[in-house]
């Protein structure tokens, strides 16, 4: 009894919390004004990706943990969570992966960003993204297309069946096809990126170093300094998203590459929650890393309005903002 009531303790606490921190998260970009860059349309987009994964997913998968894997509500219901549950996680690595591209462009080509980087191109970006992850999530489950004999899996669940696991089935081509199509594909694309940004960023510090008189140097490095901070929280954000899913959908290839099911085990829930924990974890990064968002967090916090005071010329960022 203690071990059950400590486990839902902690389900429940980790529901609240992705749910809380992100709604906190969409809460400080819209009332915020130093949080007005069109960079933070993509973070908005992922915070809603966590925040719907909290409303939506965590809870039935908490019940189907508390309950050892049983599932009652039927096969169509069933198929339905697992294709919500696809849906987020593939939204969440193709909104880093845009996150990833638009701090590219930052950083690589500072003067074009502005006419590269629009608040319309990034709205159609978010569009695609999302279109994406629907068709990614829902069409292989519903039409059979992960599943050994091709058929559509759990149709003839009933509402009520207590003997039934709500597991998601696959074939091997499906697995490969999946995971490396929108997990390890475009981590490594990421990783390349983050890689290319980082070194980029060290050379136009340097030359700024050399060629800026010390006395200029804080005028004219402030917006490389923001785009190098930004770009910063935003590879946090990418870091701790590896670490959690990385273990996860290692073990859904090493399983389905065997032609098994993952089946509910011990094993299976860690990796599980811990991929879910990545969830709560991004509003944590954001202020840990970001100055503007640990001051928008601290007056959200403190039932003060954030300050929509005009900021300086000289402190705006040279690109549109996302707020329309």
């Amino acid at each position: 009894m203690i071990a059950t009531a400590l486990l839902w303790l902690a389900l429940i606490s980790h529901i609240i919390i992705t749910i809380g921190g992100n709604v906190l998260v969409c809460l400080a970009v819209g009332l915020s004004r130093r949080l007005w860059r069109i960079s933070n349309c993509f973070v908005v987009s992922l915070a809603i990706t966590d925040l719907l994964l909290g409303l939506l997913v965590l809870p039935m998968s908490a019940s189907v943990e508390l309950r050892r894997g049983q599932w009652s509500l039927g096969g169509v219901l069933c198929n339905l969570y697992i294709s919500v549950d696809v849906m987020l996680c593939t939204s969440s690595i193709l909104t880093l992966m845009a996150i990833s591209v638009d701090r590219y462009l930052a950083i690589t080509a500072p003067l074009s960003y502005s006419r590269r980087v629009t608040t319309v191109r990034v709205i159609v970006a978010t569009v695609a993204i999302w279109t994406c992850s629907l068709a990614v999530a829902f069409l292989p489950i519903h039409m059979g297309w992960n599943t050994a004999d091709y058929s559509v899996q759990h149709l003839d669940w009933v509402i009520g069946d207590e003997d039934r696991h709500c597991l998601y089935e696959w074939n091997n081509s499906y697995v490969i096809g999946y995971a490396c199509g929108t997990f390890y594909l475009p981590l490594l694309l990421m990783t390349g990126m983050y890689l290319c940004i980082f070194r980029v960023a060290r050379e136009q510090a340097r030359r700024i170093r050399a060629a800026t008189p010390s006395f200029a140097r804080t005028a004219s490095t402030a917006a490389i300094s923001r785009e190098h901070k930004a770009t910063v929280t935003l590879a946090a954000v990418l870091g701790a998203f590896v670490i959690c899913w990385f273990p996860y959908f290692t073990y859904f290839t090493f399983m389905g590459m065997k032609g098994r099911a993952i089946l509910p085990n011990t094993y299976h829930s860690i990796v599980l929650w811990l991929g879910y924990f990545n969830s709560a974890l991004n509003p944590i990064l954001y202020p840990a890393f970001n100055k503007d968002f640990h001051s928008a967090y601290r007056e959200l916090l403190h039932c003060r309005r954030p300050s929509r005071k005009k900021v300086h010329l000289s402190n705006m960022p040279v690109h549109k903002s996302c707020h329309t």
